[in-house]
């Protein structure tokens, strides 16, 4: 399963940056209007109180459209002619302000509307573009199960720099998990161009370290098209064998993955080699390891956003000792678990978060 950052039900931009407010702020126009003419109605004295009915046309404006704006402000004007209230007093709320500010609040709304269908057009076409980009892993790919979370660090971005996919090919389960220079939307061409490397590198590049030198050619060339000579990105690479026994493991300039086996949780000790785009493919290439696998051995990659990220004093995450912990918990929700406890121990992440969560199933002996 793969979880997409922020989405319509999982906005996390807050309701004053473009996401639907809260009920609470829904109610308020309509819970003043009660309130004033219940005050109102049953106090034995007239209340100076007209002047609180002002603020229901605006606080309409943050969460309805111009039509229910438009009426609400209507209410606020008629309640002022309800001889039983006493709101429209000589010298007390001022009816052609309170009409003009009713007015004026219609036409906010208005454009308001109009913007926010525009957004939501946007946000639509952006998450049409990361399922084409980075689309739902499956449960299992080949004997491999797979589990993926995704949060990009630009408030309100669907895309960022991470990446990750899980294929399986003639040469067995391959899987990839990298991050590009940079992070929010102008890493997503970088991303789609290696990603497009990586599945058709599974297909016909007999071993992993041949996979990697594909990627690297890519990102060489794109450097040079684009008049980039910085661009780079790191990557971790695994490739399960058939019998998923073992797997080899070759990292770009990423940290390795953590082997999570028995309750404990142990650093994959490969050495890692140049990031790609700078000079991954030259004759003598850095090779991987081989891990042997035991059943109910699991694999957990990360990018630098969950390695990186610190608490208040400055304190980086502590993976591996906070792996340990979690592994007794459903093995599918460990990357949901993960994610919950690096928000407990930071206050703010400033980098994408990808996690992959990889669980070979060995064929059962006859």
């Amino acid at each position: 399963m793969h979880l997409l950052s922020p989405l319509r039900h999982l906005d996390r931009r807050g309701w004053l940056r473009g996401a639907p407010p809260p009920r609470w702020v829904r109610v308020l126009p309509v819970a003043l209007i009660a309130g004033v003419a219940v005050a109102t109605a049953v106090s034995h004295d007239p209340l100076d109180i007209g002047f609180l009915l002002g603020a229901i046309p605006p606080l309409a404006v943050l969460s309805y459209g111009p039509l229910a704006t438009a009426l609400l402000g209507a209410a606020t004007v008629t309640l002022l002619h309800v001889p039983a209230l006493q709101l429209n007093r000589p010298g007390d709320t001022d009816l052609w302000t309170l009409s003009f500010v009713a007015a004026l609040s219609v036409f906010v709304s208005f454009v308001r509307s109009r913007r926010d269908a525009q957004l939501d057009l946007e946000r639509t076409i952006a998450e049409a573009a990361q399922r084409a980009l980075l689309p739902p892993l499956p449960e299992a790919v080949g004997p491999v199960r797979c589990r993926g979370l995704y949060r990009a660090a630009q408030r309100g971005a669907l895309v960022g720099g991470d990446f990750y996919d899980v294929r399986d090919g003639p040469y067995g389960v391959r899987a990839v998990l990298g991050d590009v220079q940079g992070h929010g939307l102008a890493a997503i061409g970088t991303v789609a161009s290696l990603l497009g490397a990586f599945r058709e590198a599974v297909l016909d590049q007999p071993d992993l370290e041949s996979v990697a030198g594909r990627l690297d050619r890519r990102l060489t060339a794109d450097a040079a098209e684009a008049r980039h000579a910085d661009l780079f990105a790191t990557a971790v690479l695994l490739e399960f064998a058939r019998d998923v026994r073992s797997v080899r493991v070759l990292a770009c300039g990423h940290p390795p993955p953590v082997l999570l086996r028995a309750g404990t949780a142990t650093d994959i000790g490969v050495e890692a080699c140049t990031p790609l785009g700078l000079g991954l493919a030259d004759p003598t290439p850095h090779r991987g390891i081989t891990v042997r696998l035991e059943p109910g051995d699991r694999l957990f990659l990360a990018s630098d956003g969950v390695f990186e990220a610190r608490d208040p004093a400055g304190a980086f995450y502590p993976l591996t000792q906070r792996m340990a912990l979690l592994t007794g918990d459903d093995r599918a929700a460990l990357p949901d678990l993960v994610w919950e406890d690096l928000l407990r121990h930071t206050r703010s992440l400033h980098d994408d978060v990808t996690m992959l969560v990889l669980a070979p199933r060995p064929p059962e002996r006859p």
